[in-house]
């Protein structure tokens, strides 16, 4: 929808960028605990207790992750913080919606499935899904409503579109329809009238 189609209807485009903001809040929260000395000395122990109680046709998956990073385990907390981090900035400046959107989506179902173990549907001892699909799904609903809703005002992509023509690739889903010339005839001048063959 376009910015002019948004307005006739009565909606005003703060709303999705106040929500993508609120969002990026939780994220640069969430990413200042991973910088925190607890994160790192738990990191391994939090991966390998979710291996624990996984039927055993999964536990290949999470033997996996585990021993890649075992032996970097460090490397891969300050990874962890660094993308929290990258995804939170990105998030508050609107910064490559389109793409950050994307990677955070595929980021947090990584997490679900390795940090998180799958959350709850194939644990035994599981109460709920776990938060990181609940993140991939927040993060799928605000690519849908950047389609549908055109670009984010409050954005430093909307800047950047202005300066940059291929910009709109890495921030919109589709191609922003260009901003058209409104024509008035001053109100001085009267207006033409056609003439007469």
């Amino acid at each position: 929808m376009a910015p002019a189609q948004a307005a006739t209807r009565g909606c005003t485009p703060w709303p999705k960028d106040a929500l993508r903001i609120t969002f990026g809040i939780i994220w640069l929260i969430d990413a200042v605990l991973k910088w925190l000395p607890g994160f790192r000395a738990s990191y391994m122990s939090t991966i390998m207790g979710q291996a624990d109680g996984q039927p055993g046709w999964l536990r290949w998956w999470l033997d996996f992750w585990i021993s890649l990073q075992h032996p970097q385990a460090m490397f891969f907390a300050y990874l962890v913080a660094a993308a929290e981090t990258l995804i939170a900035v990105a998030l508050i400046a609107g910064f490559a919606r389109k793409l950050t959107y994307i990677a955070a989506a595929a980021f947090s179902v990584l997490i679900w499935a390795t940090a998180e173990g799958f959350g709850g549907p194939v644990h035994l001892r599981a109460s709920d899904i776990g938060t990181a699909i609940i993140y991939a799904v927040v993060f799928a609903g605000l690519l849908a409503l950047s389609y549908y809703a055109g670009p984010a005002r409050y954005s430093a992509d909307y800047y950047l579109e202005k300066k940059y023509a291929w910009w709109w690739r890495l921030a919109e889903l589709r191609r922003p329809a260009p901003p058209q010339a409104i024509e008035a005839a001053p109100a001085d001048t009267p207006a033409r009238q056609p003439h007469a063959a």
